[in-house]
């Protein structure tokens, strides 16, 4: 009994700490502060396991269950420990309806509670047990004691139904008392988390210690969780910025196209606008940051018409696609802006003409795209600089802006490879992780 208290106090105690540090420590730090909280409390508890299984003969029989399967010892520990590691795939998607019911079974299996409620500021997001009948999802808070923790911020002991002060005429509730801690986000209350208890009387500490605990703990992980969404937001504005700076980029390149024809060949001019008026109701109309590879090369030669209309036979086009990788998503304008950039900076600064070969095949994990051509190189004092936002009188703007969403999207590693020889021409590779085709196509970063 008394190693179970410890570990509650200890828990508290490092909650409390991490979550007073939160605001001043990045994502890292605090995803860091609570893998620690999760490996000290496990830590400390196997040892003192360890210990009583050797001094108690009689415990034998759990030393030989803890060594058949590890999860289920962990899973015996401290409630709020078990709470903490069930909870935590949920909360960490934030506070709704969904996540409020799936974390209040949890805690209701647990903890063996005989009514449980989770709120938001204005409504009930899950209620079970004991007179659910009467406090359904989506209803308004109507008792009292709910409304005082909102409003001060501190949790509330109610003895008795007279103290819970529910405002439903006609309701024979069977609550009689209860515990309601407030669920916060920055110092700033977002809900609440209430344990009920059937009969009157005094409330058993360790049913206060719990909420109170169970609290804290569900408040850290909305942290977390706003702490994921702040994280995405930025990462999908950065993304939009990125993308907004190629459509110019490329309508403003096809446009001086066009207009060199007008004068001299107002058929192909009209049939080239024609084109770039197609192509541009396709690119505006996607929504999010994903389209397939099918979609993309269906762009690529779009663009490769309008500026073989510019260079003529000077410039010719390859595709060795695996056709069972077509419908693969991969992030949008990835492909096109480095066959421009090889059109642009490898091919039409030689003497004769070039080829661009674009190749996707399957390598390992990984779709493994490659846009190589027979241009000009890049010499090696410049390799380095290529991928250098703004790098040269507008070199490196494509180069530079696919780079920085891949590692936006799939992590540093996960920018572009370049290989070049000059006089003989430039490979540039990307590779997007396969695992990451279900999840793009259920749900993408729109």
């Amino acid at each position: 009994m008394i190693k179970t208290l410890s570990l509650s106090v200890l828990l508290s105690i490092l909650q409390l700490l991490l979550i007073n540090k939160l605001a001043g420590f990045s994502n890292f730090s605090i995803f860091i502060g609570f893998l620690f909280i999760n490996f000290t409390i496990t830590a400390i508890f196997t040892g003192w396991l360890s210990a009583d299984l050797f001094d108690k003969k009689e415990e034998k029989e759990q030393e030989s269950a803890y060594k058949d399967n590890d999860e289920d010892i962990f899973l015996s520990t401290d409630p709020t420990v078990r709470v903490a590691h069930e909870t935590l795939q949920y909360m960490r998607r934030g506070l709704n309806e969904v996540t409020a019911r799936k974390t209040a079974e949890i805690i209701q299996k647990i903890c063996e509670i005989p009514a449980i409620a989770i709120t938001d500021r204005e409504k009930v997001l899950a209620y079970l047990g004991a007179g659910c009948e009467n406090h359904k999802p989506g209803d308004r808070i109507l008792t009292e004691a709910t409304k005082y923790v909102i409003a001060t911020g501190e949790h509330k002991i109610v003895h008795s139904t007279e103290e819970l002060n529910c405002t439903k005429t006609d309701c024979k509730c069977p609550l009689s008392a209860g515990v309601i801690a407030p669920l916060k986000l920055r110092e700033e209350v977002v809900g609440t988390l209430k344990l009920y208890q059937t009969e009157d009387g005094q409330l058993a500490p360790n049913i206060v210690r719990l909420t109170l605990g169970l609290a804290q703990l569900l408040s850290m992980q909305i942290e977390l969780a706003e702490l994921d969404r702040q994280r995405q937001l930025v990462t999908e504005a950065r993304l939009d910025a990125l993308h907004a700076q190629i459509n110019p980029h490329f309508l403003f390149n096809t446009l001086n196209t066009i207009i060199m024809y007008i004068r001299k060949d107002p058929d192909k001019s009209r049939e080239l606008l024609i084109r770039l008026a197609e192509f541009f109701r396709k690119t505006l109309n996607r929504q999010g940051h994903f389209i397939t590879l099918k979609e993309e090369l269906d762009c690529v030669r779009t663009y490769f018409v309008l500026e073989k209309a510019r260079f003529g036979e000077k410039i010719r086009l390859i595709e060795d696609i695996d056709p069972e990788l077509l419908e693969y998503p991969i992030p949008v304008f990835s492909i096109q802006p480095l066959v421009e950039n090889a059109i642009k900076h490898g091919i039409t600064p030689k003497n004769g003409n070039g080829t661009i070969t674009i190749r996707a095949k399957q390598k390992g994990n990984d779709l493994h795209l490659s846009i190589i051509d027979t241009g000009v190189g890049i010499p090696p004092n410049k390799l380095d600089k290529v991928l250098q936002p703004g790098y040269g009188s507008g070199n490196g703007v494509g180069l530079s802006n696919v780079n920085l969403r891949l590692q936006s999207l799939y992590g540093e590693d996960r920018g572009l490879k370049i290989v070049s020889s000059v006089g003989k021409g430039t490979a540039i590779h990307m590779y997007i992780p396969l695992k990451e085709r279900e999840a793009h196509r259920a749900s993408s970063l729109s």
